[in-house]
């Protein structure tokens, strides 16, 4: 199988995962063409941002006012539309929920058996009573098994988690570029599924992905002709609006922790918004590099999952809305970087990194 082959299945596939999500587990949906609309889209009229904000030790600050922030749009101040304050902890019905999704595709036995444990722990605490609602996927060889409704009852969650068999993997990373394709492939198509399942559903949602993350297949020798470039930076402007509309913040948790951590950093090289199909890479929809560009958080630097997954969901109790008109754009996809100021020392904004708008 050569390069050019590859990519063309990676775009079938990507169009055709809503018609194989029902078996998958995950709600039926019509399917995103392989090829670019012949109408144009149309230009984006409202932005929300959900913003974090934490200070020097990530703690979650709460109480800022809509005079706190400055949003800028390509590094330009723009106006502030909407603000809210929200604050799950004193709220009945929180409008947030949380995806924990068990990638038992892109980690090894041991590192699933890890996760298992782990992710019981985390739902058993505090006596199974979670502070948001929560809902599992186990995404593995077999496809997706996925939870419809989210619950509070981590109990109940951990004894539903106990029915999923998510075995030993077929595909691995010994079977090299044609495991690591055969990988990417059924990861991208089960976030597509994900996202637009999640689009049809209100409020915010953090999916919380329990994974190393898949492979990039970006490499130094990697050469993609202007028409593969051109495909890459649709799916890449697709999956932001995707992600964007759904209002989905996506976090890294790496299941290999410290052993993986020097070789997992490979994905910063990507996370820089792409501007042109020229740019275009397959490493530019690697897990964490979405994970950065919604704003969540890449947690790879320790063993203890069961904290980082504490620390992904910990953001679902105290954040801020945001919105904005974006100014029309020049050219079709056109890309505009975002970042939230703080008029208080000390204090970081975590939001989504850009955006792309049509004229």
């Amino acid at each position: 199988m050569n390069r050019r082959t590859l990519l063309l299945l990676i775009l079938l596939s990507v169009a055709l995962a809503a018609s194989s999500a029902k078996d998958n587990g995950v709600p039926q949906l019509q399917p995103r063409p392989a090829e670019p609309a012949t109408t144009a889209p149309s230009p984006v009229k409202q932005i929300f941002l959900d913003v974090q904000v934490t200070d020097k030790y990530g703690t979650q600050v709460r109480g800022l006012q809509k005079q706190d922030f400055t949003l800028l749009d390509d590094k330009e101040p723009h106006d502030i539309l909407s603000f809210e304050a929200v604050d799950t902890s004193a709220s009945g019905d929180p409008g947030i929920e949380v995806v924990l999704v068990i990638d038992a595709i892109n980690a090894g036995f041991n590192a699933v058996a890890n996760e298992r444990d782990q992710v019981k722990k985390f739902l058993l605490q505090n006596g199974g009573k979670l502070p948001v609602p929560m809902s599992l996927m186990v995404f593995s060889d077999k496809g997706v098994e996925a939870q419809k409704d989210s619950t509070r009852d981590g109990n109940a969650l951990a004894t539903q988690y106990e029915q999923y068999q998510t075995g030993l993997r077929t595909i691995n990373r010994s079977q090299g570029f044609y495991g690591a394709e055969e990988r990417f492939d059924k990861s991208l198509k089960t976030i597509h599924s994900l996202t637009a399942y999640e689009a049809t559903r209100p409020g915010r949602k953090l999916v919380i992905w329990i994974s190393p993350g898949w492979p990039l297949l970006s490499t130094p020798r990697l050469h993609l002709s202007n028409k593969d470039q051109e495909h890459f930076f649709a799916m890449i402007v697709a999956a932001s609006a995707e992600l964007r509309q759904a209002r989905v913040t996506l976090y890294v948790v790496d299941p290999l922790g410290l052993a993986d951590f020097r070789t997992a950093r490979y994905f910063e090289e990507f996370v820089k918004g792409v501007k042109s199909p020229g740019y275009a890479l397959p490493g530019d929809l690697g897990l964490q590099v979405l994970a950065v560009q919604t704003g969540g958080l890449v947690l790879d630097t320790t063993n203890d999952l069961t904290t980082s997954m504490a620390t992904c969901a910990a953001d679902a109790t105290s954040y801020y809305v945001l919105s904005f008109t974006p100014k029309r754009a020049d050219q079709a996809n056109e890309y505009h970087s975002v970042k939230i100021n703080l008029d208080k020392a000390g204090l970081t904004a975590r939001t989504r990194t850009g955006y792309y708008n049509q004229p």
